[in-house]
């Protein structure tokens, strides 16, 4: 029987090949991302009267403190057992490659990344770079703050693409079914929730920015930001499946206990901004 209400999903996760090396689209996608915050937070530094001397060393501390929270985030927050159960697997953690059972070693890449620990990378990553090129840290992190939902949503996109982080059984007819996961029954798109919520996120922090320019350095940006982002997450973590065993049976899941802080700072950090605006 064909089913005409949901989405077969099935799409190759890698767009071809560069140089001779796999080019995958969730590589594409965060490099279209970050590329999206770089340009934007440009912007934001011109606004300002910033020079672009002290703007452009911000995209490496961002890059690179978002790859290792990301990276750790997951490790220590996921899989504690794993990793810190022997010093290979602890190599594991810090290099893109995997010790094979029957001998040698195979190079897998980075393939769990948490956001909770990339939004904490990140933000110790800025604290550096404030701290180095005496730009004021809620300054700063209010202009990455609009920027950051648009690597948010292409993350996402790129989960999409490679059928994981998928949504619970929606229990009737409409919905993606992921072929890669060997099923035939649909589920939400849990990935495609996040992206579109996020580029929601992005556009209403455009707009707010465009007629608001001096709440940037209250901290406003950067609490509405944390704020609406970890809010969404908490709740769509309600449609989709668990991510490792050990969350099977919690009424809560790891990644809705670790946005219930980031939310709460965020919303701080709204009522300040607009206290101090006024």
């Amino acid at each position: 029987m064909i089913n005409f209400l949901a989405v077969v999903w099935n799409p190759d996760s890698q767009l071809g090949t560069f140089f001779g090396l796999p080019l995958r689209y969730y590589s594409l996608l965060w490099v279209i991302g970050l590329a999206a915050a770089y340009f934007l937070v440009k912007k934001f530094y011109k606004d300002r009267g910033i020079s672009n001397d002290v703007y452009e060393p911000l995209f490496l501390y961002c890059f690179f403190s978002i790859l290792i929270g990301c990276r750790l985030g997951h490790c220590i927050f996921y899989e504690p057992e794993y990793y810190f159960g022997s010093f290979k697997h602890f190599i594991e953690m810090l290099l893109p490659i995997r010790f094979m059972p029957m001998g040698g070693i195979r190079l897998v890449g980075y393939s769990g990344l948490a956001s909770h620990g990339g939004t904490i990378g990140i933000f110790i990553g800025i604290l550096l770079y404030c701290k180095k090129y005496k730009v004021k840290l809620l300054e700063c992190v209010d202009m990455v703050g609009v920027a950051t939902p648009s690597t948010a949503a292409c993350i996402r996109l790129g989960n999409l693409m490679n059928s994981e982080i998928v949504g619970k059984a929606t229990g009737t007819d409409w919905g993606f079914i992921f072929v890669q996961l060997g099923e035939d029954f649909p589920r939400h798109p849990a990935q495609l929730y996040e992206a579109i919520a996020y580029a929601v996120i992005l556009v209403l922090s455009l707009l707010i920015y465009r007629k608001h320019k001096n709440l940037v350095g209250t901290g406003f940006y950067f609490g509405f930001c944390l704020a609406t982002i970890f809010i969404f997450r908490f709740f769509i973590e309600f449609c989709k499946e668990v991510q490792v065993d050990f969350e099977q049976g919690m009424a809560l899941d790891m990644g809705q206990i670790l946005s219930i802080p980031f939310a709460i700072v965020g919303v701080y950090f709204v009522i300040r901004g607009l206290r101090k605006k006024k």
